[in-house]
């Protein structure tokens, strides 16, 4: 195998591990929330305890957010034989990934027992977690501008990314309930899903997530080139490198309404089968049709911008999301109609994901030549930073919805009230579609940065 190929198996491969620990820790920790970690305790209290937990982790994201930029600051300083990225890859996702099994448990009965201090040591405990955890976010997804400086290669490592990605993702969705039920049979004799599956699904995820990084720290290679010598970068540098690039922000905007709607419907995907369809079996399908979707329309993506352009690829997925939002607020249970939703959601969103992507990786030669400096962490931090306020807000979508029409513990499709159905689709469906719109109209009409104008950029950065 030659040096370009493992680079991108091997970057595409921790982008798998990546997005099974993104997945596990933004929607499938508040499921456990919502619907094991409190069992044992009267509805009221579990309701109160619901609502602080999901207070505590929409409250320590949102915050740690702000943070990331000074993070990316510190990796963009670092200096080592392996290069500025693969240190932070490493530490970070392994003990990213041991405090993730950590939370998937009721810190030995204090959940149910002694929620005070239970409710201290989980703060502590995901402060961490979300802490080690950006650090190898920002590490990993910074990584593309250094290991190539054509648009071309970055476009193949991005995409062998991306479809990594997509099966990580995906995979999860498709495997979390026969890994959930397995093992709650398995250590309980009970066909649920209950605490000890929760955990176990968690180590998976953990092992994969921490072993992937290091496949991505072995098999990748940063380019040592006069283009990437920099000078150090202070506090006031983090700040002005986003401020001063005019294509980073708007891209940053539309992304971010993009991102929002998208995780505050792929949150409740599960309740929206167990809830509204009555078939929580049938939830499989939706980790089945995305990978699938997944696999085909990532090795599109380079065609596809090739033939048309990243805008007309963004904004023709937006387009797709939103017949979606319209078939699955319309479906009135019918399987197969939401089938049809499920295609139009997931089929765009690899390919929207790496039109804003490679954007941003683009803006990293676009500010050098505006600002005289060159910023590859700080600047690719914007991406992760995005999605983690993107996961943080659907922590606490999930936590509102579940609460708001009556999801919660042992409640069952029977429970969910006419009010409680239309509450939901307004959350789950009407909202992010208002938001998927205003992305769209962001990014055709403010983001002008394309392939062509970054050769240009190139070229000129290398002449001086």
């Amino acid at each position: 195998m030659n040096g370009s190929k493992k680079q991108r198996l091997s970057y595409g491969l921790g982008a798998f591990g990546h997005d099974i620990f993104y997945a596990t820790l933004s929607t499938y920790f508040m499921i456990f929330v919502t619907s094991t970690l409190f069992n044992g305790t009267d509805k009221a209290t579990a309701a109160k305890m619901i609502g602080i937990v999901t207070s505590l982790v929409v409250g320590i994201r949102l915050v740690e957010i702000f943070f990331d930029p000074i993070i990316g600051g510190i990796i963009d300083n670092t200096v080592t034989k392996h290069g500025k990225f693969k240190p932070w890859l490493v530490v970070g996702g392994g003990v990213s990934s041991v405090l993730l099994v950590a939370i998937f448990t009721n810190f030995f009965g204090l959940a149910t027992h002694n929620s005070t201090l239970y409710i201290v040591l989980f703060a502590i405990v995901f402060i961490l977690l979300d802490s080690f955890y950006s650090f190898k976010d920002i590490a990993f997804w910074s990584m593309i501008p250094a290991l190539s400086s054509s648009a071309k290669e970055r476009k193949n490592i991005a995409t062998s990314a991306r479809l990594g990605s997509a099966l990580g993702a995906n995979g999860t969705t498709l495997a979390v309930v026969p890994i959930v039920t397995f093992f709650t049979w398995l250590m309980t004799g009970r066909h649920a899903q209950g605490a000890s599956g929760w955990f176990f699904f968690a180590l998976i995820a953990a092992i994969l997530s921490g072993g992937t990084a290091l496949i991505t720290a072995w098999g990748t290679k940063e380019v040592d080139s006069k283009l990437r010598r920099q000078s150090k970068t202070s506090i006031k540098d983090v700040f002005k490198a986003i401020l001063k690039n005019d294509q980073l922000m708007w891209t940053m905007l539309a992304y971010i309404a993009y991102a929002v709607a998208n995780v505050a419907t792929t949150a409740v995907l599960f309740y929206y089968f167990k809830f509204i369809i009555g078939n929580t079996a049938a939830f499989s399908l939706v980790g089945v049709i995305s990978a699938i979707l997944g696999i085909i329309a990532v090795p599109m993506f380079p065609t596809l911008t090739k033939i048309f352009s990243r805008k007309i690829v963004y904004v023709a997925g937006i387009v797709s999301m939103l017949l979606s939002y319209l078939l699955f607020s319309h479906a009135g249970g019918n399987l197969g109609v939401t089938v049809v939703g499920l295609i139009l959601f997931y089929f765009p969103q690899q390919l929207i994901f790496l039109s804003a992507l490679m954007t941003i990786t683009d803006c990293v030669e676009y500010g050098q030549l505006k600002t005289g400096v060159r910023n590859e962490a700080i600047t690719l931090s914007v991406r992760p930073l995005l999605d983690k306020m993107a996961g943080a807000l659907s922590n606490g979508i999930v936590g509102f919805i579940a609460v708001a029409c009556g999801m919660t513990g042992n409640a069952t499709v029977h429970d969910i009230t006419k009010q409680g159905q239309h509450t939901f689709i307004l959350y789950a469906f009407y909202i992010p579609a208002v938001l998927m719109i205003i992305s769209s109209i962001i990014y055709a009409k403010k983001v002008h940065l394309s392939e062509d104008e970054h050769d240009e950029i190139v070229a000129v950065l290398e002449k001086s």
